[in-house]
Protein backbone atom coordinates (compact mmCIF):
# COMPACT_ATOMS: atom_id res chain seq x y z
CA UNK A 1 0.00 0.00 0.00
CA UNK A 2 1.80 3.28 -1.28
CA UNK A 3 1.71 5.92 1.21
CA UNK A 4 1.21 9.61 0.66
CA UNK A 5 0.38 12.93 3.09
CA UNK A 6 -2.58 15.22 2.98
CA UNK A 7 -1.75 19.26 3.03
CA UNK A 8 -4.32 22.65 2.26
CA UNK A 9 -7.03 23.11 4.12
CA UNK A 10 -7.55 20.16 5.65
CA UNK A 11 -4.50 20.71 8.08
CA UNK A 12 -6.01 24.17 8.66
CA UNK A 13 -5.03 27.58 7.26
CA UNK A 14 -1.39 27.59 5.63
CA UNK A 15 0.28 30.22 4.09
CA UNK A 16 1.15 28.99 0.57
CA UNK A 17 4.73 29.13 0.96
CA UNK A 18 4.42 26.78 3.74
CA UNK A 19 2.75 24.37 2.02
CA UNK A 20 5.39 24.31 -0.94
CA UNK A 21 8.11 24.05 1.95
CA UNK A 22 5.70 21.14 3.39
CA UNK A 23 5.37 19.12 -0.12
CA UNK A 24 9.15 19.80 -0.74
CA UNK A 25 10.36 18.05 2.95
CA UNK A 26 7.86 15.12 2.14
CA UNK A 27 9.44 14.72 -1.62
CA UNK A 28 12.71 14.67 -0.34
CA UNK A 29 11.96 11.93 2.52
CA UNK A 30 10.71 9.78 -0.22
CA UNK A 31 6.94 10.26 0.52
CA UNK A 32 4.83 8.52 -2.49
CA UNK A 33 2.28 11.48 -2.65
CA UNK A 34 1.18 14.67 -1.98
CA UNK A 35 -2.28 15.48 -1.87
CA UNK A 36 -3.58 18.95 -1.88
CA UNK A 37 -7.36 19.21 -0.43
CA UNK A 38 -9.62 22.08 -1.65
CA UNK A 39 -11.82 23.56 1.02
CA UNK A 40 -13.04 27.38 0.74
CA UNK A 41 -9.16 28.63 0.97
CA UNK A 42 -6.19 28.18 -1.59
CA UNK A 43 -7.23 26.68 -5.02
CA UNK A 44 -5.90 23.09 -5.22
CA UNK A 45 -4.51 22.94 -8.77
CA UNK A 46 -2.40 26.17 -8.52
CA UNK A 47 -1.06 25.87 -5.37
CA UNK A 48 0.01 22.22 -6.96
CA UNK A 49 1.24 24.25 -10.22
CA UNK A 50 3.26 26.50 -7.50
CA UNK A 51 4.81 24.02 -5.05
CA UNK A 52 5.39 20.88 -8.24
CA UNK A 53 7.98 22.03 -9.73
CA UNK A 54 9.84 22.98 -6.52
CA UNK A 55 9.26 19.27 -5.62
CA UNK A 56 10.53 16.87 -8.45
CA UNK A 57 9.63 13.29 -8.14
CA UNK A 58 6.33 13.24 -5.83
CA UNK A 59 3.03 12.23 -7.49
CA UNK A 60 0.81 15.38 -7.14
CA UNK A 61 -2.84 15.09 -6.90
CA UNK A 62 -6.04 17.27 -5.67
CA UNK A 63 -8.14 15.68 -2.93
CA UNK A 64 -10.66 17.06 -4.13
CA UNK A 65 -11.55 19.96 -6.75
CA UNK A 66 -15.51 20.03 -6.31
CA UNK A 67 -16.82 20.06 -10.04
CA UNK A 68 -20.22 21.54 -9.76
CA UNK A 69 -18.73 24.81 -9.98
CA UNK A 70 -16.39 24.49 -12.80
CA UNK A 71 -17.42 23.59 -16.67
CA UNK A 72 -15.42 20.40 -17.86
CA UNK A 73 -13.85 22.72 -20.61
CA UNK A 74 -12.52 24.92 -17.40
CA UNK A 75 -11.09 21.77 -15.25
CA UNK A 76 -10.01 20.05 -18.66
CA UNK A 77 -7.61 23.61 -19.36
CA UNK A 78 -7.12 23.90 -15.80
CA UNK A 79 -5.81 20.54 -14.99
CA UNK A 80 -3.75 20.24 -18.43
CA UNK A 81 -2.25 22.99 -17.68
CA UNK A 82 -0.79 21.97 -14.24
CA UNK A 83 0.21 18.75 -16.00
CA UNK A 84 2.39 20.54 -18.24
CA UNK A 85 3.90 23.01 -15.16
CA UNK A 86 5.14 19.66 -13.05
CA UNK A 87 5.56 17.18 -15.50
CA UNK A 88 3.07 15.23 -16.30
CA UNK A 89 2.99 13.81 -12.27
CA UNK A 90 -0.41 15.38 -11.51
CA UNK A 91 -3.58 12.74 -10.68
CA UNK A 92 -7.01 14.72 -10.78
CA UNK A 93 -9.36 13.99 -8.00
CA UNK A 94 -12.89 15.52 -8.22
CA UNK A 95 -16.23 15.48 -5.98
CA UNK A 96 -19.27 16.59 -5.73
CA UNK A 97 -19.04 18.53 -3.00
CA UNK A 98 -20.54 19.01 0.19
CA UNK A 99 -24.32 19.55 -1.17
CA UNK A 100 -25.22 22.65 1.54
CA UNK A 101 -21.79 24.11 0.71
CA UNK A 102 -22.36 24.05 -3.06
CA UNK A 103 -26.37 24.90 -2.59
CA UNK A 104 -25.61 27.88 -0.43
CA UNK A 105 -22.62 29.60 -1.25
CA UNK A 106 -22.85 29.35 -5.04
CA UNK A 107 -26.66 28.74 -5.96
CA UNK A 108 -25.81 25.88 -7.59
CA UNK A 109 -28.23 22.60 -8.03
CA UNK A 110 -27.04 19.14 -5.53
CA UNK A 111 -29.25 16.90 -6.69
CA UNK A 112 -28.51 13.45 -8.65
CA UNK A 113 -25.22 13.92 -7.85
CA UNK A 114 -24.11 10.72 -9.44
CA UNK A 115 -26.10 11.38 -12.95
CA UNK A 116 -24.48 15.06 -12.90
CA UNK A 117 -21.03 13.32 -12.51
CA UNK A 118 -21.47 10.55 -14.98
CA UNK A 119 -22.27 13.12 -17.64
CA UNK A 120 -19.31 15.30 -16.52
CA UNK A 121 -17.22 12.35 -17.03
CA UNK A 122 -18.58 11.54 -20.41
CA UNK A 123 -17.21 15.32 -21.32
CA UNK A 124 -14.12 15.68 -18.82
CA UNK A 125 -12.27 12.24 -19.99
CA UNK A 126 -11.96 13.10 -23.66
CA UNK A 127 -10.98 16.79 -23.02
CA UNK A 128 -8.20 15.69 -20.90
CA UNK A 129 -6.92 13.23 -23.85
CA UNK A 130 -6.96 16.53 -26.33
CA UNK A 131 -9.96 14.77 -28.32
CA UNK A 132 -12.42 17.39 -29.44
CA UNK A 133 -16.13 17.53 -27.45
CA UNK A 134 -19.72 18.09 -29.17
CA UNK A 135 -21.86 16.96 -26.17
CA UNK A 136 -25.48 18.68 -25.61
CA UNK A 137 -26.64 16.77 -22.68
CA UNK A 138 -29.22 17.21 -19.45
CA UNK A 139 -26.67 19.00 -17.38
CA UNK A 140 -23.98 20.32 -19.83
CA UNK A 141 -23.03 22.14 -22.69
CA UNK A 142 -19.60 21.34 -24.09
CA UNK A 143 -18.32 22.01 -28.07
CA UNK A 144 -14.51 22.46 -28.68
CA UNK A 145 -11.10 21.06 -27.52
CA UNK A 146 -8.58 22.51 -25.31
CA UNK A 147 -6.38 23.83 -27.85
CA UNK A 148 -2.86 23.29 -26.85
CA UNK A 149 0.21 23.86 -29.40
CA UNK A 150 0.90 20.63 -31.18
CA UNK A 151 4.28 19.87 -29.52
CA UNK A 152 2.73 20.53 -26.22
CA UNK A 153 0.13 18.15 -26.92
CA UNK A 154 2.28 15.75 -27.27
CA UNK A 155 4.05 15.77 -24.04
CA UNK A 156 1.21 16.58 -21.91
CA UNK A 157 -0.21 13.35 -20.83
CA UNK A 158 -4.19 12.95 -19.52
CA UNK A 159 -3.83 12.96 -15.94
CA UNK A 160 -6.08 9.79 -14.14
CA UNK A 161 -9.08 11.04 -12.29
CA UNK A 162 -10.20 10.14 -9.07
CA UNK A 163 -13.51 10.42 -7.54
CA UNK A 164 -14.47 11.29 -3.79
CA UNK A 165 -17.18 8.53 -3.78
CA UNK A 166 -18.68 7.65 -0.79
CA UNK A 167 -22.43 6.43 -1.62
CA UNK A 168 -22.99 3.13 -3.81
CA UNK A 169 -24.16 5.21 -6.85
CA UNK A 170 -21.58 7.69 -6.79
CA UNK A 171 -18.87 4.20 -6.47
CA UNK A 172 -20.48 3.12 -9.52
CA UNK A 173 -19.74 5.81 -11.45
CA UNK A 174 -16.28 6.13 -10.35
CA UNK A 175 -15.42 2.01 -11.09
CA UNK A 176 -16.96 2.53 -14.68
CA UNK A 177 -15.13 5.52 -15.77
CA UNK A 178 -12.47 7.11 -13.75
CA UNK A 179 -9.61 5.26 -12.35
CA UNK A 180 -11.24 4.82 -8.90
CA UNK A 181 -12.03 6.86 -5.90
CA UNK A 182 -10.86 8.98 -2.69
CA UNK A 183 -12.35 8.58 0.60
CA UNK A 184 -12.31 10.58 3.39
CA UNK A 185 -12.61 9.73 7.30
CA UNK A 186 -13.98 6.47 5.91
CA UNK A 187 -13.08 3.85 8.37
CA UNK A 188 -11.47 0.00 8.23
CA UNK A 189 -14.78 -1.35 8.46
CA UNK A 190 -16.74 0.97 5.95
CA UNK A 191 -13.84 0.22 3.37
CA UNK A 192 -13.76 -3.63 3.50
CA UNK A 193 -17.42 -4.03 3.47
CA UNK A 194 -19.04 -1.18 1.01
CA UNK A 195 -16.32 1.47 -0.16
CA UNK A 196 -13.70 -1.51 -1.73
CA UNK A 197 -16.35 -4.08 -3.02
CA UNK A 198 -18.16 -1.78 -4.37
CA UNK A 199 -16.30 0.40 -7.30
CA UNK A 200 -14.34 -3.15 -7.62
CA UNK A 201 -17.15 -4.84 -8.95
CA UNK A 202 -18.31 -1.91 -11.05
CA UNK A 203 -14.38 -1.61 -12.60
CA UNK A 204 -14.78 -4.86 -14.09
CA UNK A 205 -11.53 -6.39 -15.50
CA UNK A 206 -9.81 -2.85 -14.33
CA UNK A 207 -8.28 -2.70 -11.08
CA UNK A 208 -9.54 0.80 -9.29
CA UNK A 209 -7.26 2.56 -6.93
CA UNK A 210 -8.72 3.58 -3.56
CA UNK A 211 -7.18 6.08 -2.14
CA UNK A 212 -8.22 5.98 1.73
CA UNK A 213 -8.50 9.39 3.46
CA UNK A 214 -7.48 9.84 7.43
CA UNK A 215 -6.07 12.21 9.53
CA UNK A 216 -3.46 11.27 11.89
CA UNK A 217 -1.61 12.54 15.04
CA UNK A 218 1.38 10.85 16.62
CA UNK A 219 1.34 11.48 20.43
CA UNK A 220 0.97 10.09 24.04
CA UNK A 221 -2.12 12.12 25.01
CA UNK A 222 -3.97 10.11 23.05
CA UNK A 223 -7.86 11.31 24.54
CA UNK A 224 -7.04 14.72 24.92
CA UNK A 225 -6.05 14.68 20.66
CA UNK A 226 -9.73 12.63 20.08
CA UNK A 227 -11.33 15.25 22.02
CA UNK A 228 -10.15 18.48 20.66
CA UNK A 229 -10.24 16.77 17.20
CA UNK A 230 -14.14 15.80 17.78
CA UNK A 231 -15.15 19.60 18.58
CA UNK A 232 -12.70 20.93 15.52
CA UNK A 233 -14.37 18.61 12.94
CA UNK A 234 -17.63 18.39 15.00
CA UNK A 235 -20.13 19.82 11.58
CA UNK A 236 -18.67 16.83 9.48
CA UNK A 237 -20.54 14.68 12.02
CA UNK A 238 -23.36 16.28 10.78
CA UNK A 239 -22.83 16.69 6.93
CA UNK A 240 -25.01 13.80 5.41
CA UNK A 241 -22.15 12.48 3.33
CA UNK A 242 -20.13 11.98 5.72
CA UNK A 243 -22.64 10.77 8.39
CA UNK A 244 -23.46 7.68 6.32
CA UNK A 245 -20.31 6.58 6.26
CA UNK A 246 -19.75 7.13 10.32
CA UNK A 247 -23.27 5.05 10.75
CA UNK A 248 -21.63 2.64 8.16
CA UNK A 249 -19.03 2.28 10.53
CA UNK A 250 -21.20 2.18 13.87
CA UNK A 251 -19.12 4.79 15.44
CA UNK A 252 -20.49 8.71 16.66
CA UNK A 253 -18.12 10.85 14.35
CA UNK A 254 -14.40 11.85 13.21
CA UNK A 255 -12.80 11.27 16.10
CA UNK A 256 -14.16 7.42 16.32
CA UNK A 257 -11.83 7.32 13.16
CA UNK A 258 -8.73 9.27 13.79
CA UNK A 259 -5.39 7.67 13.69
CA UNK A 260 -3.94 8.32 16.95
CA UNK A 261 -1.32 7.19 19.27
CA UNK A 262 1.92 6.42 19.76
CA UNK A 263 4.21 5.05 16.95
CA UNK A 264 3.20 1.24 17.71
CA UNK A 265 -0.39 2.09 18.05
CA UNK A 266 -0.37 3.90 14.83
CA UNK A 267 1.76 1.46 12.98
CA UNK A 268 -1.07 -1.33 13.48
CA UNK A 269 -3.82 1.08 12.55
CA UNK A 270 -2.00 1.63 9.44
CA UNK A 271 -1.87 -1.96 9.08
CA UNK A 272 -5.33 -2.21 9.40
CA UNK A 273 -6.16 -0.14 6.58
CA UNK A 274 -3.93 -1.73 4.54
CA UNK A 275 -5.83 -5.09 5.05
CA UNK A 276 -9.08 -3.32 3.66
CA UNK A 277 -7.87 -3.69 0.10
CA UNK A 278 -7.15 0.20 -0.05
CA UNK A 279 -4.35 0.78 -2.38
CA UNK A 280 -3.09 3.72 -1.08
CA UNK A 281 -3.13 6.09 2.13
CA UNK A 282 -3.38 9.88 2.05
CA UNK A 283 -2.89 10.79 5.71
CA UNK A 284 -3.11 14.37 6.74
CA UNK A 285 -1.18 15.04 9.88
CA UNK A 286 -3.50 17.26 12.37
CA UNK A 287 -2.90 19.63 15.50
CA UNK A 288 0.03 21.88 16.74
CA UNK A 289 2.69 22.71 14.64
CA UNK A 290 4.77 20.34 16.30
CA UNK A 291 2.27 17.46 16.71
CA UNK A 292 2.81 17.64 13.06
CA UNK A 293 6.03 17.63 12.46
CA UNK A 294 6.26 14.79 14.75
CA UNK A 295 3.84 12.86 13.14
CA UNK A 296 5.17 14.33 9.36
CA UNK A 297 8.73 13.10 10.55
CA UNK A 298 7.32 9.78 12.03
CA UNK A 299 5.01 8.88 8.81
CA UNK A 300 8.18 9.74 6.26
CA UNK A 301 9.75 6.92 8.17
CA UNK A 302 6.92 4.60 7.38
CA UNK A 303 6.43 5.43 3.77
CA UNK A 304 10.16 4.71 3.08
Amino acid sequence: MRIGMAFGDVRGRTPLPEITRQIQEAAAAGVGAAWVSHGVGWDALTALAVAGPAAPGIELGTAVVPFPQRHPMVLAAQALTVQAAVGNRLTLGIGAGIAQMVSTMYGLPTDRPARRLREYLEVLRPLLRGEPVDHHGEYYTAAGAIDLPAGDLSKVEAPPVLIAALGPAMLKVAGELADGTITWMTGPRTLTNHVVPTITRASGSRTPRIVAGLAVCLTSAEAAVRARFAKEFALAGQVPEYRAMFDREGVDGPADVLIVGDEGSIAKQLARIGDTGATDLMLAPIGTAAEQERTTDFLSTVGR
